[in-house]
């Protein structure tokens, strides 16, 4: 499919303030499923841009602000081609593979980082969640990982936050209700207590919300299998990702990728509020008359 994104994101404060070095995660990750045909960057008040590419692979925007302002603004519009993922997936070996999984020592040095918690402090409480709720399939991974997801889609409310920052998992296991960013964070953590490599993905999803352009920036999980790589999987819908995900930044941690980072000198005062949309629409495919020769 053919998608058309734009996310729009504008902060505003009561006065013009002076704009400090902001980090931008919104290039999608481009690879045998996707590829981005246009992608263009609309930013105020004047700037320099630099882009470099992180430990994680990520494409990050730097962008250093000219001039103090009362408003920032971000327009990220892009038009991306996606395709199913390949290869296809057959009953059996090798695709099935035993939970919990046994790593290649070749990638040990790499898998250790997503299993290491992000939240130390509250690995008991969820490995107690685990042993009390959890009860995976030991024969397959990757319908384990489902079986996590969709706990934790029916155990814990949805809540649109619009505060900085991710609730720990401790702290979604007391509330029984979170975000997307806080369900995604409690699964990379869960399944790393299980032994799964896991990470945070950050991104766009086409969907309703978005064709309507009321839509938000959304994340989820991913878990890495042996022979399988990595798998995603959405505990806000309890359900596998899909096509209309589109990933923009993946990290051992949620705050390596958050959409826009960045800070600012004024009074406490003068930050009045942030408004940010993203909206979806479905692109024609090419006809055979455009395609090159």
């Amino acid at each position: 499919m053919r998608l058309h994104i734009e996310h729009a994101t504008s902060y505003t404060y009561r006065r013009p303030v002076t704009f400090h070095r902001h980090r931008l995660v919104l290039r999608p990750h481009e690879g045998h499923d996707l590829r981005i045909e246009r992608m263009r960057l609309e930013l105020s008040p004047a700037y320099r841009l630099r882009w470099i590419r992180d430990v994680f692979g990520n494409s990050i925007a730097l962008v250093d602000w000219l001039e103090p302002a009362d408003r920032l603004t971000v327009v990220n519009e892009m038009v991306l081609e996606r395709t199913a993922p390949f290869p296809s997936q057959d009953a059996g070996d090798p695709w099935l593979v035993p939970y919990p999984p046994r790593y290649d020592p070749l990638e040990s040095a790499v898998t250790s980082v997503y299993t290491a918690p992000s939240y130390p402090d509250d690995v008991r409480l969820v490995q107690s969640w685990l042993r009390d709720d959890f009860v995976p399939e030991v024969a397959d991974a990757e319908a384990a990982m489902l079986t996590l997801c969709q706990l934790i889609h029916r155990t814990f409310r949805y809540a649109r936050r619009t505060e900085k920052g991710v609730q720990s998992p401790g702290d979604t296991l007391k509330l029984r209700t979170g975000s997307c960013r806080d369900l995604a964070t409690l699964m990379m953590d869960a399944a790393r207590a299980a032994g799964v490599a896991s990470r945070f993905v950050s991104g766009y999803v086409h969907g309703t919300a978005s064709m309507a352009g009321h839509a938000s920036t959304h994340a989820w999980t991913e878990v890495y299998l042996p022979t399988l790589g990595w798998r995603g999987f959405d505990p806000t819908s309890g359900d596998v990702v899909a096509m209309g995900h589109i990933a923009t930044g993946v990290s051992s941690h949620p705050r390596g990728v958050m959409p826009i980072s960045g800070s600012f000198t004024g009074a406490g005062n003068d930050y009045l509020g942030m408004q940010a949309t993203v909206t979806t629409r479905l692109l024609p495919e090419p006809s055979m008359a455009d395609a090159p020769i």
